[in-house]
């Protein structure tokens, strides 16, 4: 017999609901960013304007403080930041922190399926999918 204290078991259609209940609530407080929730899953998307990041890193915090509050637990080590920036002469952008811990930054990262690279290309979401896609002979006509 598992005790839960709060909650409800991993995988179940109940879980699903409680999240989107509970997250609903939470929204983007800049107009240039957007909160994206899928399932158990929360991803900041930021439009740097300027080369000022105040938004997007305010953005990130205050989800993190939105987290804390609400008891839901933000996995520092599960979360990864991907740059995408198509100016001439990019920057240097600071490192990612949420409470204390640096974000992994990666070139790659895997979205509800869709490998988004920095880049912006589909090289790598093709050659994923094409290791995962197997051809058939065609059938025979009789």
């Amino acid at each position: 017999t598992t005790t839960l204290s709060t909650g409800a078991p991993q995988g179940s259609v109940l879980s699903l609901l409680l999240f989107t209940l509970l997250t609903h609530a939470c929204t983007a407080k800049f107009s240039s960013n957007h909160i994206i929730k899928f399932a158990d899953d929360t991803t900041v998307v930021g439009l740097i304007i300027n080369n000022i990041e105040t938004h997007y890193r305010e953005e990130v915090a205050q989800l993190a403080e939105w987290c804390g509050t609400n008891d839901l637990s933000l996995n520092v080590s599960k979360t990864k930041e991907v740059v995408m920036d198509f100016r001439r002469n990019s920057v240097d952008h600071p490192p990612l922190t949420i409470d204390s811990s640096t974000v992994e930054r990666v070139s790659s990262t895997k979205f509800l399926g869709v490998h988004i690279t920095e880049d912006l290309t589909w090289t790598t979401n093709t050659m994923s999918l094409s290791k995962n896609t197997t051809l058939s002979p065609p059938a025979e006509k009789g």
